[in-house]
C-alpha cells in the first residue's frame, strides 16, 4: 500500500509580500531539498497577477512528513503567515495520528484514499 502523504494549499498573497514570499519559497526549497530525502514533491506555484499561491507537496510517509512539519514550524511558520492567507489545506493520503494531530488545529481537511492507482 502506498503510505505517501501529500498536500496542496491554496492561499491568497498578502498585499506587499510578493517579494518577501519569493524569497521565502528559494530558502525552503533549498532547506527541504539539502535536508529532507523523504520529500517526493517540494512545488509552489504563483498566479500570473501574483495574488495566489498554491503549494503542492508529498511526503515519502507520515514520519517524513512529522520531520518537515516539525522543521516548517520552528524555521518558517511565522514568515509564511506573514506572506499568505491561507484559503484552504486538503491532506490525501492515511497520515498517521500525529500528522493528523499536528494539522487539525489548522482547519485542514484530510481525505483518504478511494481507489486509482500509481504508477
Amino acid at each position: 500500500m502506498n503510505e505517501n502523504i501529500f498536500w496542496v494549499v491554496t492561499a491568497k498573497v498578502k498585499e506587499g509580500e510578493i517579494g518577501n514570499l519569493k524569497a521565502l519559497i528559494s530558502e525552503m526549497t533549498e532547506s527541504t531539498k539539502a535536508n529532507e530525502p523523504g520529500a517526493i514533491n517540494y512545488e509552489w506555484f504563483i498566479s500570473s497577477d501574483e495574488k495566489f499561491c498554491h503549494v503542492y507537496e508529498r511526503y515519502t510517509n507520515s514520519e517524513t512528513t512529522v520531520s518537515h512539519l516539525k522543521n516548517f514550524n520552528k524555521n518558517y511558520a511565522k514568515r509564511f503567515i506573514g506572506c499568505l492567507d491561507v484559503k484552504s489545506y486538503t491532506v490525501y493520503g492515511k497520515p498517521s495520528e500525529e500528522v493528523v494531530n499536528m494539522l487539525s488545529p489548522l482547519g485542514v481537511v484530510f481525505m483518504e484514499p478511494a481507489g486509482g492507482f500509481i504508477r
